[in-house]
């Protein structure tokens, strides 16, 4: 059987697309594995924010067309980039190990976050990140900081900022993780949900091959996926929100925590559940559930509001 995987461009979605690829042609079903490389809407523009461009899954819509026009059969996808509430006819069918969960800070000199100057400037798009940052240092100033891994820390390089938050996961992907001045724990920035996730998407219709992929499945990352994923897609939060979750399976009980706040961060809500890890899907509700008794849903709105 031979696969072909829709993928975007840069160097960090190639490698994801190429490690499945080579996961893929060790099964006996598979005889060979061909990438097809395209650009997303949200590759291609890049003089705007996410927020401002609008519309979900500006990262993975292009790749779903190549799988309906039948010119590939599968993509490869962080996680965190998908939307909660997927497009009918198709489906996650398989979720690889969870690599690295944390945001990174990365700042010339190996500088630590405490030691930052007074209002230094920090490169980040991600209204999560920007909400946290202002959570723990609301004297920083917080400017977009849009494109590639790489695009990225030649920006830092050229001195236009005096740190950047960039995922860990894609840093040691790319085997740049000797640019990581510190890594923050999750008690000081939660992650977006499913952040370290390689996805697998298909067709919902083709049985078999969702059979196939469903073999690169890691079952304690499946869990923690769907828990995380069940409280953005509760909060309607799309991967542009201010919202973050993170579960974690310890001594066979799942504990979650999410949090919702204002971009500016003078204002956030953050909660926890324990319980069963089948129960993952349902307690990811429950919490999101209890954070919009606690306001939530004004908060979003009011990010939305101020970011259209």
């Amino acid at each position: 059987m031979k696969l072909r995987i829709a993928t975007r461009q840069s160097a960090l979605a190639l490698w994801q697309a190429n490690h499945v690829a080579a996961l893929l042609e060790a099964l006996p079903e598979v005889d060979r594995v061909e990438l097809l490389p395209l650009s997303t809407r949200g590759d291609e523009i890049l003089d705007r924010s996410l927020q401002k461009i609008g519309g979900k899954g500006l990262f993975i819509k292009e790749l779903e067309v190549a799988m309906q026009q039948g010119d590939a059969d599968l993509a490869v996808h962080s996680m965190k980039d998908v939307p909660a509430e997927m497009p009918e006819g198709f489906c996650v069918a398989a979720l690889l190990e969870r690599a690295n969960h944390r945001d990174a800070l990365v700042a010339p000199g190996d500088r630590q976050f405490a030691d930052l100057p007074e209002a230094a400037l920090v490169g980040s798009s991600s209204l999560r990140r920007q909400a946290q940052l202002k959570l723990m240092r609301p004297d920083l100033r917080i400017e977009p900081l849009r494109g590639n891994v790489n695009t990225r820390l030649k920006k830092l390089e050229a001195g236009n900022f005096d740190a950047i938050i960039l995922a860990a996961a894609g840093l040691e992907r790319l085997a740049l993780h000797h640019h990581i001045s510190q890594q923050f724990q999750p008690a000081e920035m939660l992650p977006a949900a499913a952040q370290g996730v390689v996805g697998v998407e298909c067709l919902a219709e083709r049985t078999g091959l969702r059979e196939i992929l469903s073999q690169l499945n890691h079952p304690t990352t499946v869990l923690t996926t769907l828990a995380e994923r069940a409280i953005a897609k509760t909060l309607q939060a799309n991967c542009q929100s201010p919202v973050a979750a993170y579960a974690v399976i310890e001594n066979e009980r799942l504990k979650i925590t999410a949090l919702v706040a204002l971009p500016d961060g003078s204002a956030s809500i953050r909660d926890s559940i324990s319980g069963s890890p089948p129960q993952a899907e349902q307690l990811g509700e429950e919490l999101a559930s209890r954070l919009l008794a606690n306001g939530a849903r004004e908060l979003l709105d009011q990010s939305n509001a101020g970011h259209d």
